[in-house]
């Protein structure tokens, strides 16, 4: 059974995870307006994946005797400037999904829940790897600046951290 504290963390976290497939869905879309079509690929892709993170969470409240709540969810932005913004602002995302993952670890140890807290390791690692692949883009797209050739490379060989990242 879980604690009021802890049901309220996870649901607060079902959020975060909900606003990150959304937030990824945006980007997806743009890039795939722009052309972009490997960077979209890569972005849908990890829209669901995002969706699935929630879902993995309201099953896991709903079992340990909660009520997942389905959230409101803000408008994601329509636009971006440029490939490097919206990787700036995956990375950014992720570094801020990892501290919201962070915390509720941090509640599971003070609540004593070590179930909860087993449950939410999965969510460590994951992010480890996700800020790992977006680090990892970044270092990427700075390498090629503004070369056109680079990115039109760099685009399509996103279809291949695509296929890693689904492994």
């Amino acid at each position: 059974m879980l604690t009021k504290k802890i049901e309220k963390a996870l649901n607060d976290q079902i959020k975060v995870e909900a606003e990150s497939s959304q937030f990824y869905l945006a980007m997806a879309s743009w890039a795939e307006t722009e052309g972009l079509n490997g960077t979209a690929d890569f972005l849908y892709l990890h829209s669901d994946e995002e969706r699935a993170h929630m879902l993995k969470l309201v099953r896991f409240v709903n079992e340990r005797g909660g009520k997942a709540l389905i959230p409101e969810l803000k408008q994601p932005p329509r636009t971006f400037k440029s490939i490097q913004e919206v990787f700036q602002n995956l990375l950014n995302h992720e570094t801020n999904v990892t501290a919201q993952i962070n915390n509720v670890v941090d509640i599971c140890l003070s609540e004593k829940d070590y179930t909860t807290h087993n449950f939410m390791q999965w969510y460590v690692s994951e992010q480890i790897e996700e800020e790992g692949l977006a680090r990892m883009i970044m270092d990427k797209l700075s390498l090629i600046g503004n070369d056109k050739g680079g990115m039109y490379l760099f685009d399509r060989d996103l279809n291949t951290l695509r296929t890693k990242a689904a492994k």
